[in-house]
């Protein structure tokens, strides 16, 4: 009997769904979710695999997330969209519309928005790099993760500018830099730039390239434009190149230093890193700015996404008073 060579064998099943995500530019972090949902898939119906299995079985999984997991609508969301990725994108199948699922049931729930003075408290518990970044939440209205993925060449000092790239959606957008933001942030990049270079004397020095950009130009990597605003105190490798990177600063840390200033400033509410960003919206529709311009500032596809924060403004969404604020003494 011939033993086939290792390399001659066809990737396994959940070899070609990474791949085919890298094709579609997908990131490293959604990869391992949905990866790891067509795992639990396949161990749900008795590690049987996919392409034996069809409509049924996955309106099955989806119920079993909702009914016996109890699992949040946006959780049973991520593994439907991760099973349909499978079966349209990798096994080529097109599934029947699922009708029959049960629906977890989402929340409405209105966003946590800090008053000026809470946000003030806050930054006044921060300092250095994480109060430049937390400042930048606030003020640009940044998804954490847009704040960690910004390059020195996407932030404009002089027209007070950031262009976001790739925000939620795959889509880019300009975002105002605020005044009071760009001295620290042009001494918060001098020390940056003195890492680089730190960096680049000992070999390293060259960062992640999106869209196989390394490839195109193979030293890009090393430019001063394309390095992280804020970077990784730690060097790293790669887990997809093994290349000894540093890689942008990790958002647990962002979230560890937001919560603890949090309980220092003694705010009783859940406030996030993300709730600076439902704040900056707030405080906008409060100044007398257009919704449709917070909307643009936001990134957000629907107008009707961005009027939730005119139900927490402080006179409501219609600027409605109490009766019991107009009764007469």
């Amino acid at each position: 009997m011939i033993n086939t060579p290792a390399e001659s064998q066809p990737p396994k099943l959940l070899e070609q769904v990474a791949a085919r995500m890298r094709v579609k530019h997908y990131s490293l972090r959604t990869e391992k979710s949905y990866v790891d949902w067509i795992k639990r898939y396949i161990w749900h119906h008795g590690k049987r695999h996919p392409k034996d299995l069809g409509a049924a079985e996955v309106e099955a999984f989806l119920s079993h997330l909702a009914v016996t997991r109890n699992v949040s609508a946006s959780t049973q969301n991520q593994a439907k969209s991760a099973i349909l990725f499978l079966y349209k994108e990798v096994l080529g199948v097109q599934l029947p519309w699922l009708d029959n699922v049960t629906q977890a049931k989402a929340p409405k729930r209105l966003p946590v928005v800090l008053t000026r003075d809470e946000v003030q408290a806050l930054l006044n518990r921060l300092d250095g790099t994480m109060w430049l970044l937390v400042s930048l939440l606030y003020g640009s209205g940044l998804r954490l993760m847009e704040c960690l993925r910004l390059r020195v060449k996407d932030v404009d000092l002089a027209r007070c500018e950031i262009l976001v790239r790739e925000g939620k959606g795959f889509k880019d957008r300009v975002t105002m830099l605020p005044k009071s933001l760009i001295e620290p942030l042009k001494q918060h990049l001098l020390k940056v730039k003195a890492l680089h270079q730190e960096d680049l004397a000992a070999g390293l020095g060259a960062v992640f390239m999106p869209m196989a950009l390394d490839k195109k130009y193979p030293n890009a990597g090393k430019d001063w434009a394309w390095q992280y605003v804020f970077p990784s105190i730690k060097l790293s490798v790669d887990p997809l190149s093994k290349v000894i990177r540093r890689h942008h600063a990790d958002e647990k840390t962002v979230q560890r230093a937001v919560k603890k200033a949090v309980n220092l400033a003694r705010i009783t509410k859940l406030a996030t890193p993300h709730t600076l960003r439902h704040s900056f919206a707030t405080h906008l529709l409060e100044g007398g700015y257009d919704i449709r311009t917070v909307q643009e500032l936001l990134g957000h596809s629907d107008v009707a996404t961005t009027m939730i924060y005119t139900h927490v403004l402080n006179k409501g969404g219609q600027g409605v008073a109490s009766p019991l604020d107009t009764m007469s003494a």
